[in-house]
């Protein structure tokens, strides 16, 4: 039994945020998510070579598999910011821990915001103390206002499944709008649940499903420095281990993929200046790389997105996105659809234009590519791109 979307929390997490000041006065940019026990960690990361000091600091951390801490502020990224940058992230970890009775090797440390400006520590260690103080007052609602930089709207998601016969709950906190680019994003997500796993399990789930959901997403085709998904199970459901390969950890798989696949579209939903979702699929391809390939060129076409925000069915831009991704395919064996509209056939138009430009009108535009070359396919999530995308970053550090 899966109970969807819901409102619950998993056992034994505590949540706290503070507002420090560390870019806009008067909002919550810090926050702290806690587990009252130690719990199974995995986590992944940016693939960008330019990355933020706690990103190494987490990774190697994990090596052990083990959490119990998240400390995370936004308006300020902590990236090239250089040793006293390193210092900084240190001791939020360590001074974190220390306040709330966590080993500092359980303590991770996410920041996300402006690259390249020193963290201000005076407001930093206000906001430390704050969280420390006030942990259990708040919920992990409060943690996704307060991790948001240009964010619209704040993104939590959470499902409950039963698991050996107990009720498990799996809840994830996110942000991101920007820098978003397949490979990860200027993005975090924080996911926790009440099961109990196997280290080895979890971790695989959790780079499976990135794979699959953040992975596949579009807004600007800019990789971010910061990027990170923590995932803690503290096992406080009182389930049965789940170890590879059973088929409870299917179960989790599937509902840690949904819950990712949900946030994941609120990302694109939430993109800088967005106005329309376009969900892309590739199918028909020869193999899955190039599936994959022509899904990614089309989603980070400006032309594409462009003609999307301007109600254009103008296929021609997504068939030469899908020329030059890579991919093997003969174009004259391409249909191209919006939403259930025929558009191309063979490689040419199927007089639908007019049409077509309407189905752009759609909040949510489906555009399927069948290249008739194979069997295999791909998906991605991209969003339109408009003048506001330019008036947001224009002034983002101003």
């Amino acid at each position: 039994m899966i109970i969807p979307k819901n409102k619950k929390i998993p056992k034994g997490f505590r949540f706290a945020v503070a507002s420090a000041g560390i870019k806009h006065k008067g909002r919550a940019d810090m926050g702290l998510i806690v587990s009252d026990v130690e719990a199974a960690a995995a986590g992944v990361f940016t693939t960008n070579r330019v990355r933020a000091f706690n990103i190494d600091l987490n990774k190697k951390k994990l090596r052990y598999g083990r959490g119990q801490a998240i400390v995370v502020n936004s308006g300020n990224a902590n990236v090239c910011t250089g040793k006293q940058g390193e210092k900084d992230t240190i001791y939020m970890a360590d001074s974190t821990a220390q306040l709330i009775g966590v080993a500092p090797g359980r303590t991770f440390v996410c920041s996300t915001g402006v690259i390249g400006t020193p963290m201000p520590m005076d407001n930093v260690r206000k906001g430390i103390n704050t969280l420390a103080r006030d942990l259990g007052k708040h919920s992990i609602s409060d943690v996704s206002n307060a991790i948001m930089t240009t964010d619209r709207f704040p993104k939590t998601s959470s499902r409950q499944i039963m698991v050996g016969g107990k009720m498990v709950t799996i809840t994830a906190s996110a942000k991101g709008a920007g820098m978003i680019d397949p490979n990860m994003a200027t993005m975090l997500c924080f996911i926790i649940t009440d099961a109990r796993i196997e280290g080895s399990a979890m971790k695989k789930v959790l780079k499976d499903v990135v794979n699959d959901t953040f992975n596949t997403i579009t807004v600007d085709g800019d990789m971010s420095t910061s990027d990170t998904v923590l995932m803690m199970a503290n096992g406080l459901a009182g389930n049965k281990i789940i170890k590879p390969g059973s088929k409870d950890i299917k179960k989790v798989k599937a509902t840690v993929h949904d819950i990712c696949y949900e946030l994941a579209e609120m990302m694109v939903k939430d993109g800088e200046g967005a106005t329309k979702i376009i969900d892309i699929e590739v199918k028909g391809a020869k193999t899955k790389a190039d599936a994959r390939k022509a899904a990614d060129a089309i989603a980070n076409s400006l032309l594409v997105k462009t003609a999307i925000y301007g109600n254009d069915a103008n296929w021609g831009r997504i068939i030469a996105a899908a020329g030059y991704s890579g991919a093997n395919f003969n174009h004259r064996k391409v249909s191209i659809f919006f939403n259930r509209l025929l558009a191309v056939k063979n490689g040419v138009s199927a007089t639908t234009d007019k049409a077509a430009n309407a189905e752009l009108k759609k909040k949510k535009v489906k555009i399927t590519i069948d290249l008739n070359a194979g069997k295999c396919a791909a998906a991605a999530l991209s969003c339109d791109l408009t003048e506001e995308y330019i008036r947001i970053n224009a002034g983002y550090r101003t």
